[in-house]
């Protein structure tokens, strides 16, 4: 009778492996042979969930910027399946420190960088192989997958493919299809790199899969990724520098893994290589972030990229295929399966350990400024799931970010952030002052510490505060919006004034004043410090009168709406007789133009430089933007616009003699350029004529140095880099462009170019001892920067031309920088 019943059981599993087509099948094409559109994988996926016997699990986690899914299909046995929320909570209650779970949680993650297009053919391949052949990885092991990270950069590269390609494919490399375009299908809509975004999540596609991440914060997450057509395989263990709250048994896994998947590849006599170039310090990838919530992070890596079509030859005389790049990833992922399935012990026994482990050299962080920018890290680690409280912490010991010493320092109300956590490790890295770097050799920058990034007064102290419960992650519902702090303190409704003023010293200002401008409200700005009725009010105050608005029947009840949407608060005036400072009528006090913008992109423009300055427009600051390109740019009437931002890039092919003397031209006539970044480079140099000059340090080398040998010289150029570091800066607050900020900002440095002071118009500067605060700084760099220039406005004609050395719009995170590109638009003339 057991034998009849095996039987069975065997033909029933049979009849429904057959019940599920192969990708392959399921597509009319053999997999490897086509780039499938996004669509085609998500009717996969479809077809497997209803096809599954319940063996698969979809669901769609939100939507891109374009409107396609965000897909995760959860992969285990039927049981698994039907108990999948009891697995979770038994997974994620090990936070508390517990081991209490017999399942391994395992979460493989493609197609992230969208012309990196082969790992969703395998994710593919990969599912259906699980479901079937494969199925005995599953008894105890639930594999989450997300088959296309970026859906709209995966489908702006098979699309252009599709359209460029020859037929059936051409394997030389000069060909066409060989070479993708400027917008390219790396990042996603708006020309970011998603996996530099896990951090910062400024991404809508970032914000919604972590949402997904922390309601399990796998044992094992892996990042699959194309390198160049040249290189072969990569897989971890990862390269040196690694953050130090890594763990022994994190490194020791990583070895774990590459071992067995050196087994399979030397099987097949595939080229690897491991330990090399991908390391694990910057804590925004895809391999990085989840090292430091407890799981194994890793970055696989296969040669071919957008460069490699359905087929290459390389430089080694090899033809590199689409198939052959899948086989690659198909195998490091099963792998990765493999080896959790048999290490599901020891990988709940280590989690749990993991969590254990609350001890920091700072049990606390205390933080205090402007309470739109507190406001805003509130939001960001609402998101990550950190917990904070708003106290008084009284005076407090430990290490002052702003001068860079140890001391004590009095706070009133602060946001508190306690290391004695569930996500003690990441809040150290996010949070410490100085990560402790092991190799300057990094893959990235060096310094991000949020206080630094939000612009605030803070203390890492030794002291416990706040709350230092055993907490886990599973009920965590704090959210900013809850706490009383952050509140509007507004509570009358407005009614007419004379004058109505608001605070300038936030992107939550700039975003009001945007829309007011949008709302066709006027607005004015006092350009000295005032005061009036009692109250003292900085320089850049908006200022809205009555008369200025009689245009308007509903002022009163607009400024009431605006006030609500941004929790700004409004203080009407009953005069504009100051008691101290200009009055309203003074030449001090300006009306604010809502300005037209238009932005360079296209060759020579970079392309992720350009969308940090898109996205800061339409996502950040919400106001109208002009994308002009660099094909036919010089054909745009210039005068229909009253800002023209060149973002970083390499400009010598768009910015010839020609084109300069009519951007001069049109800065006399009253225009306002702004160049950021290596863009100075083609306005530099006195035959440029834009009045910016490189730094001088001739006659500074030195004269004794003898030559490197050859194995060195990455060390020796190390020297004269800075790969993101974080500097103190002088800032001028008397300048309009500095307007919202005291006497020192803190910038991110991300290289090493030097131009000179201003005659006037230097708005923020580098003195001649300065040091990078966080982050590594070459010396020869070092040397090259001091007495510079950060961010300057030089007037020209009835125009001016704004100097951004550093990019304070870098990634979308620097959160205190933006407030120099709003004061750019809005309150220059």
């Amino acid at each position: 009778m057991k034998k009849i019943l095996a039987l069975v059981l065997c033909f029933t599993a049979l009849v429904q492996a057959q019940k599920i087509q192969s990708p392959s099948e399921f597509l009319g094409y053999e997999l490897g042979t086509q780039f499938s559109r996004h669509y085609e994988v998500t009717d996969y996926f479809e077809h497997l969930a209803e096809s599954s016997n319940g063996m698969l699990k979809l669901t769609s986690y939100g939507t891109t910027n374009e409107r396609r899914p965000l897909l995760l299909a959860y992969i285990s046995t039927e049981e698994n399946i039907d108990n999948l929320e009891s697995i979770r909570q038994a997974h994620l209650a090990q936070t508390s420190g517990t081991a209490g779970s017999d399942k391994a949680i395992v979460w493989l993650s493609y197609n992230v960088h969208g012309n990196e297009s082969v790992s969703t053919e395998a994710a593919m391949k990969t599912a259906f192989d699980l479901l079937t052949s494969k199925s005995d990885y599953l008894k105890n092991t639930v594999v989450i997958m997300d088959p296309c990270i970026n859906p709209d950069g995966r489908d702006r590269y098979s699309n252009w493919y599709n359209q460029y390609k020859n037929t059936p494919f051409q394997t030389d490399p000069n060909s066409k299809e060989h070479w993708e375009g400027w917008w390219s299908g790396r990042s996603n809509h708006y020309m970011f790199d998603l996996n530099r975004d896990w951090a910062w999540l400024t991404q809508v596609e970032s914000q919604q899969r972590l949402k997904m991440y922390n309601q399990w914060i796998p044992h094992i997450h892996v990042d699959f990724h194309e390198q160049g057509v040249d290189s072969p395989y990569y897989f971890a263990p990862a390269a040196e520098p690694l953050h130090e709250v890594i763990t022994p048994f994190q490194r020791s896994f990583q070895r774990t893994i590459g071992k067995n998947h050196a087994k399979y590849f030397d099987q097949n006599g595939w080229f690897y290589f491991t330990k090399e170039r991908f390391d694990l310090f910057y804590p925004s990838y895809g391999d990085t972030y989840p090292m430091y919530t407890g799981g194994i992070g890793m970055t696989y890596e296969q040669g071919g990229s957008g460069r490699a079509g359905l087929a290459i030859i390389n430089s080694n005389g090899d033809t590199l295929s689409l198939q052959d790049r899948l086989a690659h990833h198909y195998t490091t992922g099963m792998s990765t399966v493999e080896v959790a399935a048999a290490n599901i012990e020891k990988l709940n026994q280590e989690y749990a350990k993991y969590y254990q482990d609350r001890s920091a050299k700072y049990n606390s962080y205390v933080m205090s400024g402007n309470k739109d920018q507190v406001k805003a890290l509130a939001s960001l680690l609402d998101h990550h799931e950190i917990e904070y409280s708003i106290q008084n912490p009284g005076t407090i010991k430990g290490y002052n970010y702003q001068t860079g010493v140890r001391g004590s320092k009095r706070y009133g109300e602060a946001l508190v952030v306690n290391s004695r956590q569930p996500k003690s490790k990441l809040v150290k890295v996010l949070f410490e002052p100085q990560p402790k770097l092991t190799d300057s050799l990094t893959y990235d920058i060096t310094a991000w510490s949020l206080p630094y990034a939000y612009g605030l007064d803070a203390m890492a102290t030794e002291t416990v505060l706040g709350s230092s419960n055993n907490s886990s992650l599973l009920n965590f519902d704090t959210t900013h919006a809850e706490v009383p702090y952050f509140q509007n303190t507004t509570s009358a409704s407005l009614n007419a004034s004379y004058a109505y003023l608001a605070d300038w010293n936030s992107m939550d200002d700039a975003r009001m004043l945007a829309d007011l401008l949008q709302q066709k409200v006027r607005v004015r700005k006092a350009y000295k410090d005032f005061e009036i009725e009692g109250g003292s009010y900085k320089k850049g105050t908006l200022i809205i009168t009555q008369s200025d608005n009689d245009h308007l029947d509903n002022l009163a009840s607009i400024l009431q709406a605006v006030s609500n949407k941004y929790q700004q608060d409004f203080t009407p005036v009953n005069s504009g007789y100051v008691d101290k400072g200009k009055d309203f009528g003074s030449s001090y006090v300006q009306m604010i133009k809502p300005v037209k913008v238009a932005v360079l992109s296209g060759d020579g423009v970079n392309l992720y430089r350009f969308g940090e300055v898109w996205h800061f427009f339409e996502k950040q600051l919400h106001y109208p933007l002009t994308v002009l390109d660099t094909d036919y740019w010089q054909r745009v009437d210039l005068d229909e616009y009253d800002v023209l931002i060149l973002p970083g890039g390499r400009y010598f092919g768009v910015l010839g003699d020609r084109e300069k003397k009519d951007l001069k031209e049109w800065v006399r006539q009253g225009g306002r350029l702004i160049a950021m970044e290596n863009a100075l480079n083609n306005l530099a140099g006195e035959s440029a004529g834009f009045g910016l000059e490189y730094a001088d340090r001739s006659g500074e080398g030195d004269k004794n140095e003898q030559p490197e040998p050859f194995d060195q010289t990455s060390r020796t150029r190390i020297m004269g880099a800075i790969t993101g570091a974080i500097f103190k800066t002088k800032v001028d607050p008397s300048h309009p462009m500095a307007f919202g900020y005291d006497q020192e900002y803190f910038s991110l440095k991300l290289g090493s170019s030097a131009f000179s002071y201003l005659d006037r118009g230097n708005v923020a500067y580098l003195e001649g001892d300065a040091q990078a605060v966080s982050g590594f700084a070459g010396s020869k760099a070092l040397k090259n920067i001091q007495n510079t220039l950060v961010f300057g406005v030089q007037p020209m004609g009835r125009g001016s031309v704004v100097f951004m050395v550093d990019n304070p719009l870098f990634r979308g995170f620097w959160e205190n920088g933006k407030l120099f590109m709003a004061n750019a638009l809005f309150m220059l003339d």
